[in-house]
């Protein structure tokens, strides 16, 4: 719905102000509508919708069932974290993928994801896509289509069997056109959910409490991985929006039971400019690989890099590497026990 007030001539009459008035009052009220809800022919939190939006804008908090049009138009299910970012996971579980001799699973390094936030001036859409090589010249001209940005392109694992890429994107606008567009995209870039869900496995294998107390976290259970997703301390911003660490800008460790309480653990540690060479030196003190370093968006305030890094052993001891690195870096301190 524009606010856009139209010129008419001759004396206004009082129907005519009433109905200015209260166009006017509805575009305010804007930003505080349910996401997907139609005003005016459009959806709310598409950029241009005449709602009045502070310089620095925070995530507008939404809940599951606002998101569901969403889904439905990526054909996919999608869970609600922090009660602001809606995100869509996108596994290649159809890929048979090994590195430094490890077989692979899809939630340890081969899972791409859709996430959406909402903001007075539009949805926000920030992920990324897992693909072949291949694949990714198809996925990049879809991408350019579609209007979503790429912010990074580059692999997350070392002497990967097939070449694996990860591309970044970002795109603000109406969210169920971005989930339109995306599905696009997905379409020409292999099929996520083409394979099922193996079935549920007994306990992982690997001493989670340790690990817990090592790193100062409770960790999350998925199948064969047990992974971490830990946020900064301070605000991160892109294009004059708040960034919820759920979006794509916390650190994450994901180790893969191999048996035996043995572990592959990789993930990425994201910092400052000023933070980079002490986490590449705690992680290397701690006899993990660094595989990659760049950045993942175009815009972050203050500038994030990301380091990913590969180690296989004890999953305690593995823990044990890594906490140094993570305590290099201005983590948010952790939730409290519920």
């Amino acid at each position: 719905m524009s606010a856009t007030r139209h010129r008419r001539t001759g004396a206004p009459s009082l129907l005519g102000a009433m109905a200015a008035l209260t166009a006017s009052a509805l575009a305010l009220a804007g930003c505080g509508a349910p996401v997907g809800h139609r005003t005016g022919g459009s959806h709310v939190g598409a950029p241009g919708g005449g709602a009045r939006c502070p310089r620095l804008q925070r995530p507008i908090p939404t809940t599951d069932a606002d998101w569901q049009p969403v889904a439905k138009a990526l054909g996919r299910t999608g869970a609600l974290r922090e009660k602001v970012v809606f995100g869509i996971s996108l596994p290649r579980r159809d890929l048979k993928v090994t590195s430094r001799g490890v077989e692979i699973g899809a939630s340890l390094a081969l899972n791409g994801s859709a996430d959406f936030a909402r903001y007075c001036d539009g949805t926000m859409l920030m992920g990324d896509l897992v693909l072949t090589e291949d694949e990714l010249p198809r996925a990049t001209e879809a991408l350019q289509e579609a209007g979503i940005e790429q912010t990074a392109l580059h692999k997350h694992l070392p002497d990967q069997s097939p070449p694996i890429w990860w591309t970044h994107f970002h795109a603000m606008g109406d969210p169920l056109t971005l989930a339109r567009k995306l599905k696009t995209v997905l379409e020409v870039s292999g099929d996520p959910i083409a394979v099922p869900a193996p079935p549920k496995t007994e306990p992982i294998d690997l001493d989670t409490d340790g690990i817990d107390e090592t790193l100062g976290r409770k960790g999350i259970a998925e199948g064969r991985t047990y992974k971490f997703f830990l946020g900064r301390a301070e605000t991160v911003t892109s294009h004059g929006h708040v960034l919820p660490a759920p979006i794509g800008v916390d650190t994450v460790i994901k180790f893969q039971a191999l048996g035996d309480e043995q572990a592959a653990v990789t993930g990425d540690v994201v910092m400052t400019a000023h933070e980079v060479q002490n986490v590449i030196q705690a992680l290397q003190k701690g006899g993990f690989e660094i595989v990659e370093l760049h950045n993942h968006m175009l815009d972050d305030q203050p500038r994030l890099f990301y380091v990913h890094y590969w180690g296989v052993g004890d999953g305690v001891e593995l823990a044990e590497g890594l906490r140094p690195a993570l305590d290099a870096t201005n983590l948010a301190p952790p939730a409290p026990a519920s």
